[in-house]
């Protein structure tokens, strides 16, 4: 079940299928490479005898396969979220966040109102755009508030939420991480890329891939 939150609060509330066909995300897109299949003529028999090559390859793999395979616990949010969050004020200057992020030594952090309602996400590269550093040391600031800077609406998830699914959503919007959120819509954890990758290597190391 996944959410979605801006300055006015709670938008959306459903599942990713409906809310990839109601809510118009922005979505960070991977550049079309040079003449994709069909683009160019004759490429239609090259792309389906390539596709019937895939198939038999993929029949031949699951062939092999043990039929008893053991692929572990399929992960849910609240397994490998941190409960300890990090977060900044959507009101407070932009060059008390990023100090705040390098003293906890994080690149992204929820944001919350002044009634502690989860209405953005920003991270290293957002404050970055209002403050100059040299040496790991602030030189320069614009005087801007995080609200100013941070990326809103967010998406955020519930604690039983499929991992796959929050990975697929942290790709086609190109966002390194998602808060998870209870059934009151308040902030109870954080997933990074780093959390699911870790998931990723524990054994079993085909848990995910059910």
């Amino acid at each position: 079940m996944f959410s979605i939150y801006g300055i006015t609060g709670q938008v959306y509330s459903g599942t990713l299928e409906t809310m990839n066909r109601v809510h118009a995300i922005s979505k960070a897109r991977a550049s079309r490479p040079i003449a994709q299949d069909g683009d160019e003529t004759g490429t239609e028999a090259m792309t389906s005898m390539a596709g019937r090559i895939n198939e038999d390859a993929v029949r031949a793999y699951l062939a092999m396969l043990p039929q008893d395979i053991d692929r572990g616990p399929l992960y849910h949010a609240e397994q490998i979220m941190q409960h300890n969050v990090i977060t900044v004020l959507a009101d407070h200057n932009v060059a008390w966040a990023w100090r705040t992020l390098r003293d906890h030594r994080i690149h992204q952090a929820p944001v919350l109102n002044e009634v502690s309602q989860l209405v953005g996400i920003v991270s290293e590269r957002d404050l970055l755009t209002a403050i100059n550093i040299d040496a790991g040391q602030i030189v320069e600031s614009l005087g801007r508030r995080v609200r100013d800077v941070m990326t809103t609406p967010v998406i955020a998830a519930s604690p039983v939420t499929d991992i796959r699914r929050i990975a697929s959503v942290m790709l086609d919007n190109g966002v390194d991480g998602a808060p998870i959120t209870n059934d009151n819509g308040r902030l109870v954890g954080f997933i990074s890329r780093s959390d699911i990758l870790r998931a990723v290597v524990t054994d079993p190391p085909l848990s995910l891939w059910r």
